[in-house]
């Protein structure tokens, strides 16, 4: 086990070896909307139904996601790849032409293609140092009808993207999807 000279140290690197999901956050205050990817998403409680996730401080699209009063949360899944990838990359036209999405009736921006999302009120937040926590009900939304999850699923690790795979005993794995492929997203 390599040892580390510091907590930090440590900490990113229990951080890059733990898997997570990965969400893409819309919103739009009125200005114009903002796309970010995030894997901090993590349910909190299923009555009233309650989400959180973490805004980095360093993201140019923070600051207008917290002016919002309403979200809209993509959860991906392997076909939605391309999608964290614009999600991560500073600087890029993620609402551009060629990019599906569209306006909810309430006029939160959402991705059309992503078959699972939640529309959400923030319902509070609490700025730690590079950082906000974000907690937001869900207020209405759809879900993927997935005959095997476990095929479909995107994973963020190590910085970079993986998708579980199912050998021929049923167990599920993960298989890395690009070997040389490092994305921006941190």
């Amino acid at each position: 086990m390599p040892e580390h000279h510091t907590v930090a140290e440590a900490f990113r690197e229990a951080f890059r070896c733990h898997p997570a999901g990965v969400a893409v956050i819309t919103a739009d205050p009125g200005d114009q909307p903002v796309a970010m990817t995030v894997s901090s998403l993590i349910s909190v409680s299923g009555s009233p139904p309650t989400i959180a996730f973490s805004l980095s401080a360093r993201s140019r699209s923070t600051a207008t996601v917290l002016q919002a009063e309403t979200v809209v949360i993509h959860m991906l899944r392997y076909p939605d790849l391309e999608l964290a990838r614009l999600g991560a990359t500073p600087g890029a036209d993620r609402f551009g032409p060629g990019i599906a999405w569209t306006r909810l009736p309430t006029g939160e921006p959402r991705y059309t293609n992503v078959s699972t999302w939640f529309r959400a009120r923030i319902s509070g937040t609490l700025a730690v140092e590079g950082a906000t926590l974000v907690a937001a009900e869900l207020l209405e939304g759809a879900t993927a009808d997935l005959a095997a999850p476990e095929r479909e699923s995107l994973v963020y690790l190590d910085r970079r993207w993986h998708r579980l795979r199912e050998d021929s005993s049923g167990v599920a794995s993960l298989a890395l999807l690009d070997e040389e492929y490092r994305d921006v997203f941190r």
